[in-house]
Formats: C-alpha cells, structure tokens, sequence
C-alpha cells in the first residue's frame, strides 16, 4: 500500500518519464469514477487558496517527489539550451542576404523610415510593429534615408541589417515559447521538444522571420500571451503571490503588444479572455472559496488583462502621434481637422479667406473618413461603363487635380475688386482646374453603386450645359448663410436630377487606378458620404493688394496704399486661423482607427500576385516570391517545409480522433490505469487550448472581404504545431496498448528518432528555400530544387 502510495504521489508531478516503464492498474477497491472524483477533489481543495507545496503527504512521497524534480531539472536545461541554440543559429544564419529589398520589407522597411524621420504615413495597422522596426534600426545606425521604392533596389552602404536582425531575434523566440507552453500543458519533455524541433526546421518559419516584416513581431507577442496564460493558470493554486501577478501583468502586457502590432492579435485577446472566463467560472463552483476572494480574483483580472493592456494600447497611439508629427504621405487619408496638427501641412498654423467666394480655387474633402479629395483626371471612363466621358473619383492624397474653380451658374463672376461669396442655395459650377472640364452628372449608372448616377467631367473650357449645375447646402443652414471654409458642412445637389454627390468608399478597378468612386445619389438622407468641406481656399482677388504693391512702387505713399488694400480685402473675406480645428487626442485616436478599418477592408491583390485562400494554407498549397523570378537572380520563396506542414495537418485529424476515443471510453465507463488517465488528460487539458487557439486564427479568415495571402496563416500554425506535439506524444506513448514491454518502449523511441530524421532530412532538401536560390529553376535540369517541386501551386 505505502509502494501504491508513493507511485501516486509521483504520478502527481506530473513528469511521465517515471512512469514510462510501469503500468499502473486501478488502486484496490477503487473504480474509475471513484478515483477521477478523488482527484479533483484534492484540486477543488487546493483552489481554496493554499500552495500546492502545503500538501505533503508524507516524506516518502516528499522523497520521491524531490527526486522526480531533480532528475528533470538536467535533460529539462540541456534540451532548452539545446533549443535556442538552434533557434537563433537558423534565423540569424545568411540574415545580410541578399542585400536588396524583398517583397513587403518596401512598406514596412520605409515606415521605419518615416519614424526616424518623424513624417507621418498611413498604414492598415497600429503602430507598434513599425515603431519598433524603425527603433531597431536608429538603434544600430541606420539613418532613415534608404527610400524603399520598390523589392530588388539595393541596400548598398545603408546599415539594415539591424531591422533584420531584430526581426529574426524575436522570430528566434517563436521555437522556444512553443517548448515552454507545450511543457507547461503536457509536462513531457518529448512533446515540448517535438513542437519545438518542428518550428526550428520549418522553412517558412525561418524565412518569415528573416526579413523587415510585421510578422515574427507580431507572432512573438502572440506566443508570450499564450506561454503567460499557461504560466498563470499554473499558479491558479497560489493566488496574489508574486508569480501570480507577474504572470498576469505578462499576459496584458503581450495582449496589447499583439494588438498594437496588427488587429489580428484580436483573436488571442479572445483565446485569453475565453481561458480567463472558464477559470472565474471554475471559482464561483468552489464553495471553499468566498464571494469576497471571487470579487478580488475578477477586479485583478480586469486590471491585469483589460486595463493595463488598453492603457498600453493608447499609449502606444500617443507616442505614434507624439513622434510623427511632420506632413507626409498619410496625410491625404485624414481629416482637415487632423492635418492642421501636422508641420509642414498646408493646413498648419496657417490661415486663409474665412468664407468661400466665387473665383476662387479649392479643394473639397468629403467628410467619410478616408472618403478623400473630389478628384478628376485626363482619363475617361472605358466602354461599357456609364457614359466614356472624363473620370471623377475621390483620391486620398493631395495631388494638383484635386484643384477646382468656383463659378457661378451664369458664368458671369463678380467683375468688381472685392469677392462675391457663395451661399447657402447658391447654384454653381465647379471646373476642374487642370482640365478645364466641368464637375457633371447624368441618369447614367455609376460604375460600382447601381443604384446611383455616374459623375464626370464635361465640356471644354468651362463651356458645358445644364448637368454641370449644382446648388450648394450647408448643413442645418438658411438660405443666404455664408459657406465657411473648413468649418461648414456642404452638400452638393445636381439641379438636373436632385441627386446629392457622394462618395461611396469603395475603390474602383485598375481602369480607375484604385481610387474612390465618385456617384451622384438619389437618396438625399444627410450622411458624411454626402457630405463635404472646403479645405484648400485661394481667392486671386484677395491676391490684388500684391499687383498693386508693385503698380504703385513708384509712389511715395506705396506703403499706406499696401496697406489699405490689405484691410480692404480683410474686411471683405475675413481670414480664419486653423488652429480653431485641432483636435483633442480622444478625436485623432477614434478617426485613426476608422481609416486603419476601412484601409484594411479596401486591399486590393498587388500586381503580378497572386492571393490565395484559406483553404490553401494548411495543405501548403502555395507559397510567396520573397525575392528573384529567373535564374540569373536572387531567389528567396516563402514555403513552409511541406513534410513539417503536412504532419501538422495529419495531426490535426488525429487529435480529433483520439479525442473522440477517449470520450467514449470515459463515457462508457471503461477502466483505465493511472497512466491513461494522466495521457487523457494531458490530451484534453493540454490539447483543447492549443485547438481552440488554432481555430480562433484561422477560422475567421474564411469572413474576411479582404485580400488574403499566405502568410496570414502563419500564427495559425503555431498553433497546430504546439498541437502535432502533444498529439504525437501521446500517439507514442500509447503503444504499450499494442505492444508489451520493452518493445512498447523500443516503438516509442524509434517513432521519435524517425520523426527527427525526416524533420531533418525533409529541412536539408528545402533550406534553399529559406537561405536563396540561384540558377536554374526547380523544373529545369541541374537545379537545387530539382525533383522537389511536389505541387504544381509551388513557384520556385
């Protein structure tokens, strides 16, 4: 009995490695159901709030307990150092090559850019990636010159390694945290050491990781949440102590940097929080637990994985907005209101004529956000869409055709020396500056919304007819209201047809070249697609007080005459200092937001690319082109080693299937000996969470509107991988069912070795995947690659 004793008290280590050469049957006198009970009433106590370490039972077991933790600590170290070893050595390995710009390091590599050069840009993402990409690379020399334009320009004396290299260092640590979580769910060192070794072969891994992306940053934080929760619900026994909260504060903290990276770090902010929901769920069941310590267990989650991990997140904002506060090529995206933040913006600490007049030269920004500047070009509408007359769309940058005249109806401007202003009802026409076509609108579909009217430029010279008239509105105004530049909200109305212009947010094809699509619409519900504001305002007759500066530089009182003019052209268009339009942080935070939404919403597949779908990402159907297209270049493709890959996706089916073996054996009362148990519930404990992270990073991209590439899977995968661990552990470990000792023990040992092998073998025909290629291609005679093109998807 006291031998019984001890071997349970053992088993409660958790390490199998014990175990691994005794079975154990069902204690005497005791059925299943009697001893699956028993042991989770020994946990039910032990949640009370008391340390495991108070139950002790007797020095034996406190003996052999020690003893199991000492014999585990060694190999545990041994194989952890031999992990990072080869982590770090596969990512870093070749980081410098090949010296050119490869693939997406265009965007996030010039970002960096504009961070050390303080000039803001607009991105589909938060911030916190690009900032930490450009402080990588001010921290190592760079000094944000290099201009990225386009994959294949060449680095040549700028410093990049160091972006690189930080992106490696924190992909280096994807192999590690998945040993550490896989070890802290299972407590077999072979499983954490499988997952691990897996990630550390994986050629899309190591390439994913190699170069100036977005990715291995934001996987780094995924992983440190996911390896934090498991940390934590490790202490769940010893709440309030310092690992507690350490392990908390770790999990918010690597929530936020996952978010602040990409908005996809939603989905492990939902794994976490569904993780948290069952363990204060789990506590209210606990009657040794009081409502008072279950309050205390709720506000520290709320303060741990809410609040901290929302204040880092606005944070991370204020420094982006603290840091970028110089006009650049973002600024078209925003508001005018958020412009005239911006130094160096035409908008900043400037002034200009308060109220719109007639002659004058404007630009007119719809109000939805990212809804851009109204907008026209040389090019037509091609055939079969609308009438083929000259093309207006909404542009999100500040371009020379955003420029429009204002006239009246009657073509007869004011002639007199002071401005004639526009008012509310006022019936106009706007030309287009550099075409000198007039902004136009008929009963003809628009090209994208149906359901509303085509907008386009027509006539020459301002010479057109009566579709060019629109009657200008200001929102809750009166007939004679001034309109104010920047301030009023305006509507435009086609007199011909009572349509409203309005942008509709979506983007046209290429014969568009991508730009916002301009309608006229019959439904003249107020909303900020239909809605409008003056931003750029020149009015050449408040310009006339220069023309007579010089006419009169003859004269003595040329001085007072200036003057005069000056206070007359004042008097009659006031000027407005734009420093009434700054916004508050609250404001910038909220519209940066919508822009980064709709941006991401509206991605369109790049040139010469090629999108894939979800389903093609577990079965590796086709990779990406990092780098080089022929022979005589640089080749780098983004694969992950298909053997790697196609064991994750066989392990995913296993898992279901042994999972569903298990349940029924349970379910049917079947006895099981203690090692069984102990691999059930490994199988399920340790197995459900990494399922359910898989399916919440890859499931919902099956929702998604926008464009979809192959690298989106990747955080999925770690995922799977995790899970391929525990699941073949398991599957090896269970072969004593099938074949008695010491061949059970052969089996599981030479399935370990085989899987290392292939693992290996598999990386050593695939690395030049990772590592560069150069001369003939997989399907020509004398190629690296040769024989190894296994999917006709493959593109190297």
């Amino acid at each position: 009995m006291a031998k019984e004793e001890c071997l349970s008290q053992i088993n409660k280590t958790g390490d199998g490695s014990i175990l691994r050469n005794r079975k154990i049957g069902p204690l005497a006198g005791q059925t299943q159901q009697s001893r699956i009970t028993s042991m989770s009433r020994v946990k039910s106590s032990q949640t009370a709030g008391h340390s495991s370490e108070d139950y002790t039972p007797s020095s034996n077991g406190s003996s052999a307990q020690l003893l199991v933790k000492r014999s585990s600590e060694y190999p545990s170290s041994v194989l952890l150092i031999l992990v990072v070893l080869l982590s770090f050595s596969t990512r870093l390995y070749k980081i410098a090559e090949p010296p050119h710009v490869c693939w997406d390091e265009t965007h996030f590599g010039k970002m960096g850019s504009y961070y050390i050069n303080r000039t803001f840009f607009f991105d589909v993402h938060p911030p916190l990636g690009k900032m930490l990409i450009g402080l990588a690379g001010y921290m190592t020399g760079y000094n944000g010159t290099f201009p990225f334009i386009k994959p294949g320009d060449k680095y040549e004396h700028h410093n990049y390694w160091g972006m690189r290299g930080f992106c490696a260092m924190l992909g280096s640590f994807l192999p590690i945290f998945a040993y550490l979580i896989v070890l802290e769910l299972s407590k077999f060192h072979t499983a954490a050491l499988i997952s691990a070794t897996l990630l550390i072969f994986d050629t899309g891994c190591i390439t994913i990781s190699q170069y100036i992306l977005l990715d291995p940053i934001l996987m780094f934080f995924i992983m440190g949440a996911v390896l934090s929760m498991v940390k934590f619900n490790q202490q769940r026994y010893r709440p309030f102590t310092a690992p507690w909260w350490l392990w908390l504060a770790l999990c918010g903290i690597n929530l936020a940097g996952a978010l602040g990276v990409k908005f996809v770090g939603l989905f492990v902010i939902i794994l976490v929080g569904l993780n948290t929901v069952w363990d204060l769920w789990r506590l209210l069941g606990d009657l040794n637990i009081s409502l008072m310590d279950i309050a205390k267990h709720f506000l520290a989650r709320v303060a741990g994985l809410i609040l901290l991990p929302l204040f880092i997140y606005v944070t991370i904002f204020a420094v982006h907005f603290a840091v970028l506060n110089k006009s650049g090529p973002g600024d078209g995206f925003f508001s005018s209101a958020f412009q005239s933040r911006l130094i160096g913006n035409n908008l900043h600490n400037a002034s200009m004529p308060e109220y719109l007049a007639y002659g004058s030269t404007i630009t007119v920004k719809n109000l939805r956000i990212a809804g851009g500047y109204l907008h026209s070009h040389w090019h037509l509408y091609p055939e079969g869409v609308g009438v083929r007359q000259q093309q207006v769309t909404a542009y999100l940058h500040k371009d020379y055709n955003n420029l429009w005249l204002v006239h009246r109806q009657d073509d007869n401007d004011s002639q007199s020396g002071n401005p004639d202003l526009v008012r509310h009802g006022d019936v106009i026409r706007l030309e287009h500056k550099e075409t000198t076509r007039n902004l136009h609108s008929h009963r003809h579909e628009a090209p994208l919304t149906k359901k509303h009217f085509q907008v386009t430029g027509y006539g020459i010279n301002g010479t057109g007819d009566t579709n060019d008239l629109w009657r200008v509105e200001v929102s809750g105004g009166q007939k004679g209201d001034l309109v104010k530049v920047l301030r009023s909200k305006v509507r435009f109305l086609h007199r011909a047809t009572g349509c409203v212009l309005y942008s509709s947010g979506k983007t046209l094809p290429k014969w568009g070249w991508e730009q916002v699509e301009v309608t006229c619409s019959p439904y003249l519900k107020e909303t900020p697609s239909s809605q409008w504001n003056i931003e750029d305002h020149i009015n050449p007759k408040c310009m006339m007080s220069t023309l007579h500066y010089y006419l009169y530089s003859f004269v003595f009182f040329k001085v007072v005459t200036l003057f005069f003019l000056l206070l007359l052209c004042v008097l009659t268009v006031p000027n407005i200092s734009l420093s009434v339009l700054k916004p508050s942080f609250l404001e910038i935070f909220i519209e940066s937001h919508i822009v980064m939404m709709r941006g991401n919403s509206g991605l369109k597949p790049k040139d010469n690319e090629m999108n894939s779908k979800p389903w093609h990402w577990p079965i590796n159907y086709q990779g990406l082109r990092f780098s080089g297209v022929n022979e005589t270049e640089y080749r780098v493709y983004l694969l992950g080693n298909p053997v790697v890959w196609w064991i994750n996706l066989a392990s995913l089916g296993l898992y279901v299937i042994m999972v569903a073996m298990v349940s029924i054996i349970i379910q049917r009362g079947i006895s099981l000996g203690q090692k069984r148990i102990e691999h059930s519930q490994v199988l399920i404990q340790g197995g459900g969470p990494l399922l359910l992270g898989w399916l919440l990073h890859y499931v919902p991209f099956y929702t998604m509107g926008r464009v979809l590439y192959y690298h989106h899977y990747f955080p999925a995968m770690l995922f799977s991988t995790m899970l391929t661990g525990v699941t073949l552990d398991i599957l090896f470990r269970s072969a004593d069912l099938l074949l008695p000792p010491p061949y059970s023990d052969w089996f599981q040992r030479s399935g370990e070795v085989v899987l290392l092998f292939i693992v290996l073998y598999s990386f050593y025909l695939f690395h030049p995947l990772s590592y560069g290629m150069m001369g003939p291609l997989a399907h020509e005679p004398g190629s690296t690659m040769a024989g190894l093109k296994w999917m006709d998807s493959w593109e190297f």
